[in-house]
């Protein structure tokens, strides 16, 4: 290559390591400033009015709990009435109230109530000695409440077409610069297969929106903007290492799309979960049973299934069905207050993965029960208990699995002898390759972190910040971690408690599992052994990360369009 192409070259190269970073920020700002956008204030969907005292009581959300407690609701200042004594709650056909066990009872126009029984304008409600009265929503005078999350505005967000015009010049140039390497530069030849792959996912990005907008008549698609940028952004950095590899990883998408889609259609009516659950249990025991009688050994742990030369992890998929078992409506959760249930499925999941090996997933679902368990009942008796009894067997497992134990020994360590050429080698050279990437990465491909065991999954932190950059690797991880904010901030405008728990608890599921990769990988914490949400190469990963971004979907109240006339039915007037 002449001296002139050379410069150009290098401008080029040098013009792309800086755009690259500087696009990733202004597309994660232009998601998250979307999402917080053009919300309704939380004015309330009806009121109640105490007969005696003639006060007004919004009701602000879809579900509510009704009693004596001070975390109820719709608190009732009333010796007769229980802690947690009746939920309100509202479906697409109408209002309904459900007693959950009350000593008194609930009256429903002077009649006892025995299950869900739907309510209407200007019904009488009798709960303890409290008689509430139904009334339109419009009777409220009082201020809205505003979140804390979101900001209404004047101001139009980003359309769902400039987002994605955004996200897709990022991966052109990530393409670019996959395409220019080192290797490029000396042989001349441009290895054109990056830029295939590039426009394939641009393809199926555009692809998914048009299918959403036109066939779904969804107006919002910022979830699945972070889930494309995420999932690009790691099929780019996988050509390099295995054109195979991402190739999987474009199909998994395209299956991952498929789950989330259907998903959003199954969660659409949280009673219909409700009917599911116990199959869905049944299936996710069923998938972990053939997985500990048929599976294979990789990489330590016996968690992969091999069928007709494609390997699968079947413990990916149940963390969809583990959030949709754990999970569920206010009234079925205070109805049924015992955890046993849960709390043996739970113990089943974690120590099938404990007996496979797979002690880095197990960590994540014991994490995910944790949240779930304090989600459904608050009770920070159970939360001690599992975690008494999961230091107790951490013990048992290190006294029984000898290099479980040496990844202990080695943690913090990584850098001394005898750790540094053994068990603390990847964390070492990760933190080298970490450090030699700078901000801006020495660019796809041209890095030599790829060359480790591992390192396009466990350790693909390490392949971000050496051939991105340290930005680029900031900007994944917050873009993931923000889904936390997300998630609990729509709680209260979810049309159901599921909604909240399960959206919460996959989210919460995302960001243990990229904490354990990243610090893992970093010697913060030992290494575990488990995927980089999107990033990471695996194509059973990928499917369960858009299938658990469906219930964070799902819980956004633009997601189900909401029919005016389904407040209340004719019989109110």
């Amino acid at each position: 290559m002449n001296g002139v192409l050379a410069f150009v070259f290098d401008l080029i190269v040098v013009i792309l390591r800086v755009a690259i970073p500087v696009l990733s920020v202004v597309i994660f700002v232009k998601i998250y400033s979307s999402l917080r956008h053009n919300r309704r204030d939380e004015r309330p969907l009806i009121m109640l009015f105490d007969d005696f005292s003639k006060k007004a009581v919004p009701v602000l959300y879809w579900e509510n709990s009704i009693g004596r407690s001070k975390w109820c609701d719709i608190f009732l200042n009333d010796s007769t009435v229980s802690r947690e004594h009746a939920v309100l709650l509202r479906r697409d056909d109408g209002w309904s109230i459900t007693d959950t066990g009350s000593k008194a009872g609930v009256f429903v126009n002077g009649e006892k109530i025995s299950e869900r029984t739907n309510i209407y304008l200007n019904d009488k409600i009798r709960i303890g000695s409290t008689t509430l009265i139904v009334k339109r929503a419009e009777e409220f005078e009082g201020a809205s409440r505003r979140s804390w999350f979101f900001r209404p505005t004047d101001k139009s967000s980003i359309s769902p077409k400039v987002l994605l015009l955004l996200i897709s010049i990022f991966f052109l140039l990530v393409t670019i610069e996959a395409c220019l390497n080192s290797q490029s530069l000396e042989t001349g030849v441009i290895d054109m297969m990056p830029f295939t792959y590039g426009l394939i996912t641009i393809a199926l990005m555009w692809g998914t929106y048009l299918v959403t907008s036109l066939v779904f008549k969804r107006v919002n698609f910022e979830i699945e903007s972070l889930a494309f940028f995420l999932t690009g952004t790691g099929i780019m950095l996988s050509v390099h290492q295995s054109e195979r590899q991402a190739l999987v990883q474009i199909i998994s998408a395209v299956v991952g799309i498929v789950l989330f889609e259907f998903l959003i259609k199954f969660l659409e009516d949280p009673d219909r979960v409700g009917q599911y659950t116990k199959w869905i249990y049944i299936a996710s025991l069923g998938l972990l049973a053939i997985n500990l009688i048929f599976g294979t050994t990789q990489y330590g742990a016996a968690n992969w299934i091999n069928i007709g030369g494609i390997s699968v992890q079947p413990s990916e998929v149940v963390k969809v069905g583990f959030i949709i078992v754990g999970a569920g409506s206010l009234d079925q959760l205070q109805t049924k207050k015992n955890l046993l249930g849960f709390i043996i499925f739970s113990a089943m999941c974690v120590g099938a993965l404990a007996l496979m090996g797979d002690f880095g997933t197990a960590l994540i679902f014991f994490a995910t029960f944790l949240l779930l368990s304090f989600m459904r009942s608050g009770d920070f008796k159970t939360l001690i208990l599992a975690v008494t009894s999961a230091v107790f067997a951490s013990t048992i497992v290190l006294r029984f699995k000898p290099y479980i134990s040496e990844r202990f020994k080695a943690w913090g360590h990584s850098f001394e002898e005898p750790y540094v050429w053994d068990t603390g080698y990847q964390q070492a050279r990760t933190l080298i390759y970490c450090a030699s990437g700078g901000l801006f990465g020495v660019g796809i491909g041209n890095g030599f972190c790829k060359e480790l065991f591992a390192s396009e999954s466990d350790i693909v932190i390490g392949i971000v910040c050496e051939e991105m950059g340290i930005i680029v690797a900031l900007v994944l991880a917050v873009s993931i971690g923000a889904l936390v904010f997300y998630a609990r901030a729509i709680t209260t405008r979810s049309r159901s408690t599921f909604y909240s728990i399960s959206a919460c608890c996959a989210a919460g599921l995302l960001v243990v599992q990229l904490s354990l990769n990243i610090f893992g990988a970093t010697d913060i914490l030992p290494l575990t052994g488990v995927t980089f949400p999107f990033i990471s190469a695996g194509g059973s990963s990928m499917i369960a990360c858009w299938g658990l971004l469906a219930f964070i979907k799902a819980a956004d109240e633009r997601t189900y369009a909401i029919k005016k006339q389904g407040l209340f039915t004719s019989s109110e007037v």
